[in-house]
């Protein structure tokens, strides 16, 4: 179970942050900043992908009551102009910025910083587990863009985004297969530019 003890060594507010959706064929990358209150029980809070659907939601619920947070996100034109990975840090500096707290200790998941400029921001590879702040951002970000490509699927109900998130599933594959890619498909990631570029 998580616990502050890691986080009340930091003399500062502390913004957890974490991206979801660079893995999909379809939809655009979203990242939460997240302030927790040092009052949240924070029983059940994990890694987004070690959470089932069910208590993700639950716990989402909670952290929402007892943080400020904000959502940035990076659209599929974004990401297949300048790459996922660079795409993914840009949604992560626009959650950032909107949350805008001055001197905070920006905490990310991950190897990359998205402003290499700022010696606030401290990167962990598993930081997801080691943070509870970041581990809040992965599920907020995770939750909200699911409920995202919710929305996105009654457009294009064909590839069952309500239920794949965009991810290349076997139903998902299939329906490529026999509508093709949509205007929301990443035309840089293999599957699909295959699809739109075979000889």
């Amino acid at each position: 179970m998580f616990s502050f003890s890691r986080e009340n060594k930091i003399n500062s507010t502390i913004v957890g942050v974490d991206e979801v959706g660079r893995g999909p064929l379809a939809g655009p990358v979203f990242a939460a900043a997240v302030i927790l209150s040092k009052n949240i029980c924070l029983k059940g809070i994990n890694d987004s992908k070690k959470l089932s659907k069910k208590k993700m939601s639950e716990i989402f619920n909670r952290i929402i009551s007892f943080s400020n947070f904000s959502i940035g996100l990076a659209t599929v034109e974004e990401i297949d102009k300048i790459n996922i990975l660079q795409a993914s840090l840009l949604a992560m500096k626009r959650a950032v910025k909107k949350i805008n707290v001055k001197d905070a200790s920006i905490l990310v998941d991950g190897t990359f910083s998205f402003d290499k400029e700022n010696k606030n921001i401290k990167t962990f590879v598993n930081g997801d587990s080691i943070y509870p702040s970041i581990a809040a951002a992965s599920i907020i970000a995770k939750v909200i863009r699911d409920k995202y490509m919710c929305l996105l699927s009654k457009q294009f109900p064909e590839y069952g985004w309500d239920k794949n998130s965009g991810y290349g599933t076997s139903q998902h594959m299939i329906s490529l297969a026999k509508y093709g890619p949509t205007p929301l498909h990443r035309k840089t990631f293999a599957p699909i530019h295959k699809m739109l570029f075979k000889k």
